[in-house]
């Protein structure tokens, strides 16, 4: 089976090069790009087009404000000081709107939306002028499944936002005062689109790493459950389990610490990375949260930018076995890391006094998050110059599908012990033998919002499942977080967010939008 890869490394031909506009959310295809009479006229033509809605057009929002809008807003991280993380305010839920995340989120995200919408428009006018088409519906489903997925995280990280159905036409216009629209019906964009997918996408993935129709499934669960329609997120969720397509893959650790695990039977919904296509097309994410004693040596880089809080520490049980699958702690090892500070093997010391020297590491927490960090390359793990690499990165796992089923089987309710949500619920709690296979019998709120914090830890999305919990929810489980970090006697210089308004479970829009069209400073209005 071809896989994914290939097409991101062709280049798109038809929207790889695009024309800045005035607004990030107006890019367009240069018009010297191929005319519908002569390109996609193929299935292969479609494919390559689409494959590139799964890699660069994302990059921007994967290499910084992945972490600290998923993670840092949730409690899970902290990240360094310094500009390049909008200097500790995430966290401290001191967000401003001239924060450079902010900004390099939203274009990211909106150019993952206008490449989709720009080629759900080409395919839709292509098929005018095609006497074979299916191939043609296909891409217009993935692209619309992929501009779903935009706008769904445009709506949970900036709330009221502008939905832009015809950039070009937009752009030429000349006039980019454009208007936000309710959340709600963001998010019912996103789901009419997702819903076109899941009805028009195959069953089975045109190629390893692409997207189905039961990836679709899966996201339109998520998406219900954000909204609290329980009873749907438990019908979408069925599908994709009762299709007998997905399971846990059988090493956790293994699934964030190599591409060998790349789109294994528990991704739906992954990213995808080429280390040789360098910056902006391989996964950056050990730049930034590796130790420089891991990296340095061989590519110059592993900031330890973003780690783990105190806080998240603590959130898992004593015998909570992904503590070690997902962080680097004092005496994890990995014997196939090698570089010349570590010859025979990576060890992560933490009894070193400075902050990290050759072979010692002293950060705030002494720990560093293990997820996506795929060491030096000595095990073959192909790196870029910069130290990226070709890991994935999962948007959309079947543990969440579990986790999402056993929640919209609870509702409203204070507890359940339906037999179906407690197999789903036990299935990834006891992963791996985890837990030494002893079950939960009864689930509340609380154990599955647990259970999601650390089964997800250091993914991009635990500040979701906090924010959809509404703002009272919110306050108290933030404000009461340990967000400091250790001194040099192993005591804690304690450290607490402030979120005290509503406004905060958002991020603001740029300044730099809001410039260019000041419409979007306006109340929000209906787009249904």
């Amino acid at each position: 089976m071809k896989t994914i890869n290939k097409y991101i490394a062709y280049g798109i031909i038809g929207v790889a090069t695009l024309a800045s506009c005035n607004k990030s959310f107006l890019d367009h295809p240069s018009e010297n790009n191929p005319t519908l009479d002569t390109y996609y006229n193929t299935a292969d033509q479609v494919l390559k087009a689409t494959g590139y809605l799964y890699n660069s057009v994302w990059y921007d929002y994967q290499d910084k404000a992945f972490h600290a809008i998923g993670e840092t807003l949730a409690g899970n991280m902290l990240t360094e000081t310094g500009p390049n993380y909008g200097s500790g305010s995430y966290n401290l839920f001191t967000v401003l709107s001239t924060d450079p995340l902010v900004s390099s989120c939203w274009q990211s995200l909106y150019k993952v939306a206008g490449t989709a919408t720009v080629l759900i428009n080409t395919f839709e006018q292509k098929k005018g002028k095609a006497t074979e088409t299916n191939y043609l519906n296909q891409g217009i489903a993935e692209a619309r499944f992929m501009r779903g997925a935009a706008y769904f995280t445009i709506a949970r990280t900036f709330g009221d936002v502008p939905i832009v159905t015809d950039p070009v036409a937009l752009a030429g216009s000349g006039n980019y005062s454009v208007p936000r629209y309710f959340q709600k019906d963001v998010l019912q964009f996103a789901l009419e689109d997702f819903r076109f997918a899941e009805q028009n996408l195959p069953a089975v993935p045109a190629e390893k790493g692409r997207v189905c129709k039961y990836s679709a499934a899966g996201m339109m669960a998520k998406l219900y459950l954000y909204r609290k329609d329980y009873d749907s997120a438990k019908i979408y969720a069925q599908r994709v389990i009762s299709s007998g397509n997905y399971d846990l893959y059988p090493d956790y650790a293994q699934m964030f610490t190599s591409s060998k695990a790349n789109n294994n039977v528990e991704s739906l919904f992954a990213l995808q990375w080429i280390a040789a296509g360098g910056y902006s097309y391989a996964n950056p994410i050990q730049v930034y949260a590796a130790p420089s004693t891991l990296l340095k040596p061989v590519v110059g880089t592993g900031y330890s930018s973003v780690y783990p809080t105190l806080d998240m520490l603590k959130a898992y049980d004593a015998n909570d076995q992904r503590r070690q699958w997902s962080v680097m702690e004092h005496g994890f090892k990995r014997t196939d890391w090698t570089n010349i500070n570590f010859p025979s093997g990576f060890v992560y010391d933490t009894t070193g006094t400075a902050y990290e020297d050759a072979t010692h590491f002293r950060n705030g927490t002494r720990s560093n998050s293990l997820k996506y960090v795929v060491g030096t390359g000595s095990n073959g793990e192909a790196l870029s110059s910069n130290g990226s690499s070709d890991i994935c990165t999962y948007i959309l796992r079947y543990a969440d599908v579990l986790l999402i089923y056993a929640e919209a089987v609870l509702g409203n309710s204070a507890s359940t012990a339906d037999a179906s949500a407690l197999t789903a619920f036990n299935k990834v709690h006891n992963r791996n033998h985890n837990f030494s296979d002893v079950p939960v019998t009864s689930l509340t709120k609380a154990i599955i919002l647990h259970e999601r914090r650390v089964e997800f830890a250091f993914e991009g999305d635990s500040w979701f499942d906090i924010q959809r919990q509404g703002f009272a929810y919110a306050k108290s489980v933030i404000n009461a977080q340990e967000r400091g970090t250790l001194n040099g006697d192993g005591t804690v210089n304690h450290a607490a967010a402030n979120l005290n308004s509503e406004s905060q479970l958002f991020l603001p829009i740029p300044q730099s939008e809001t410039v260019s069209d000041p419409k979007l400073l306006e109340p929000a209005v209906a787009y249904y």
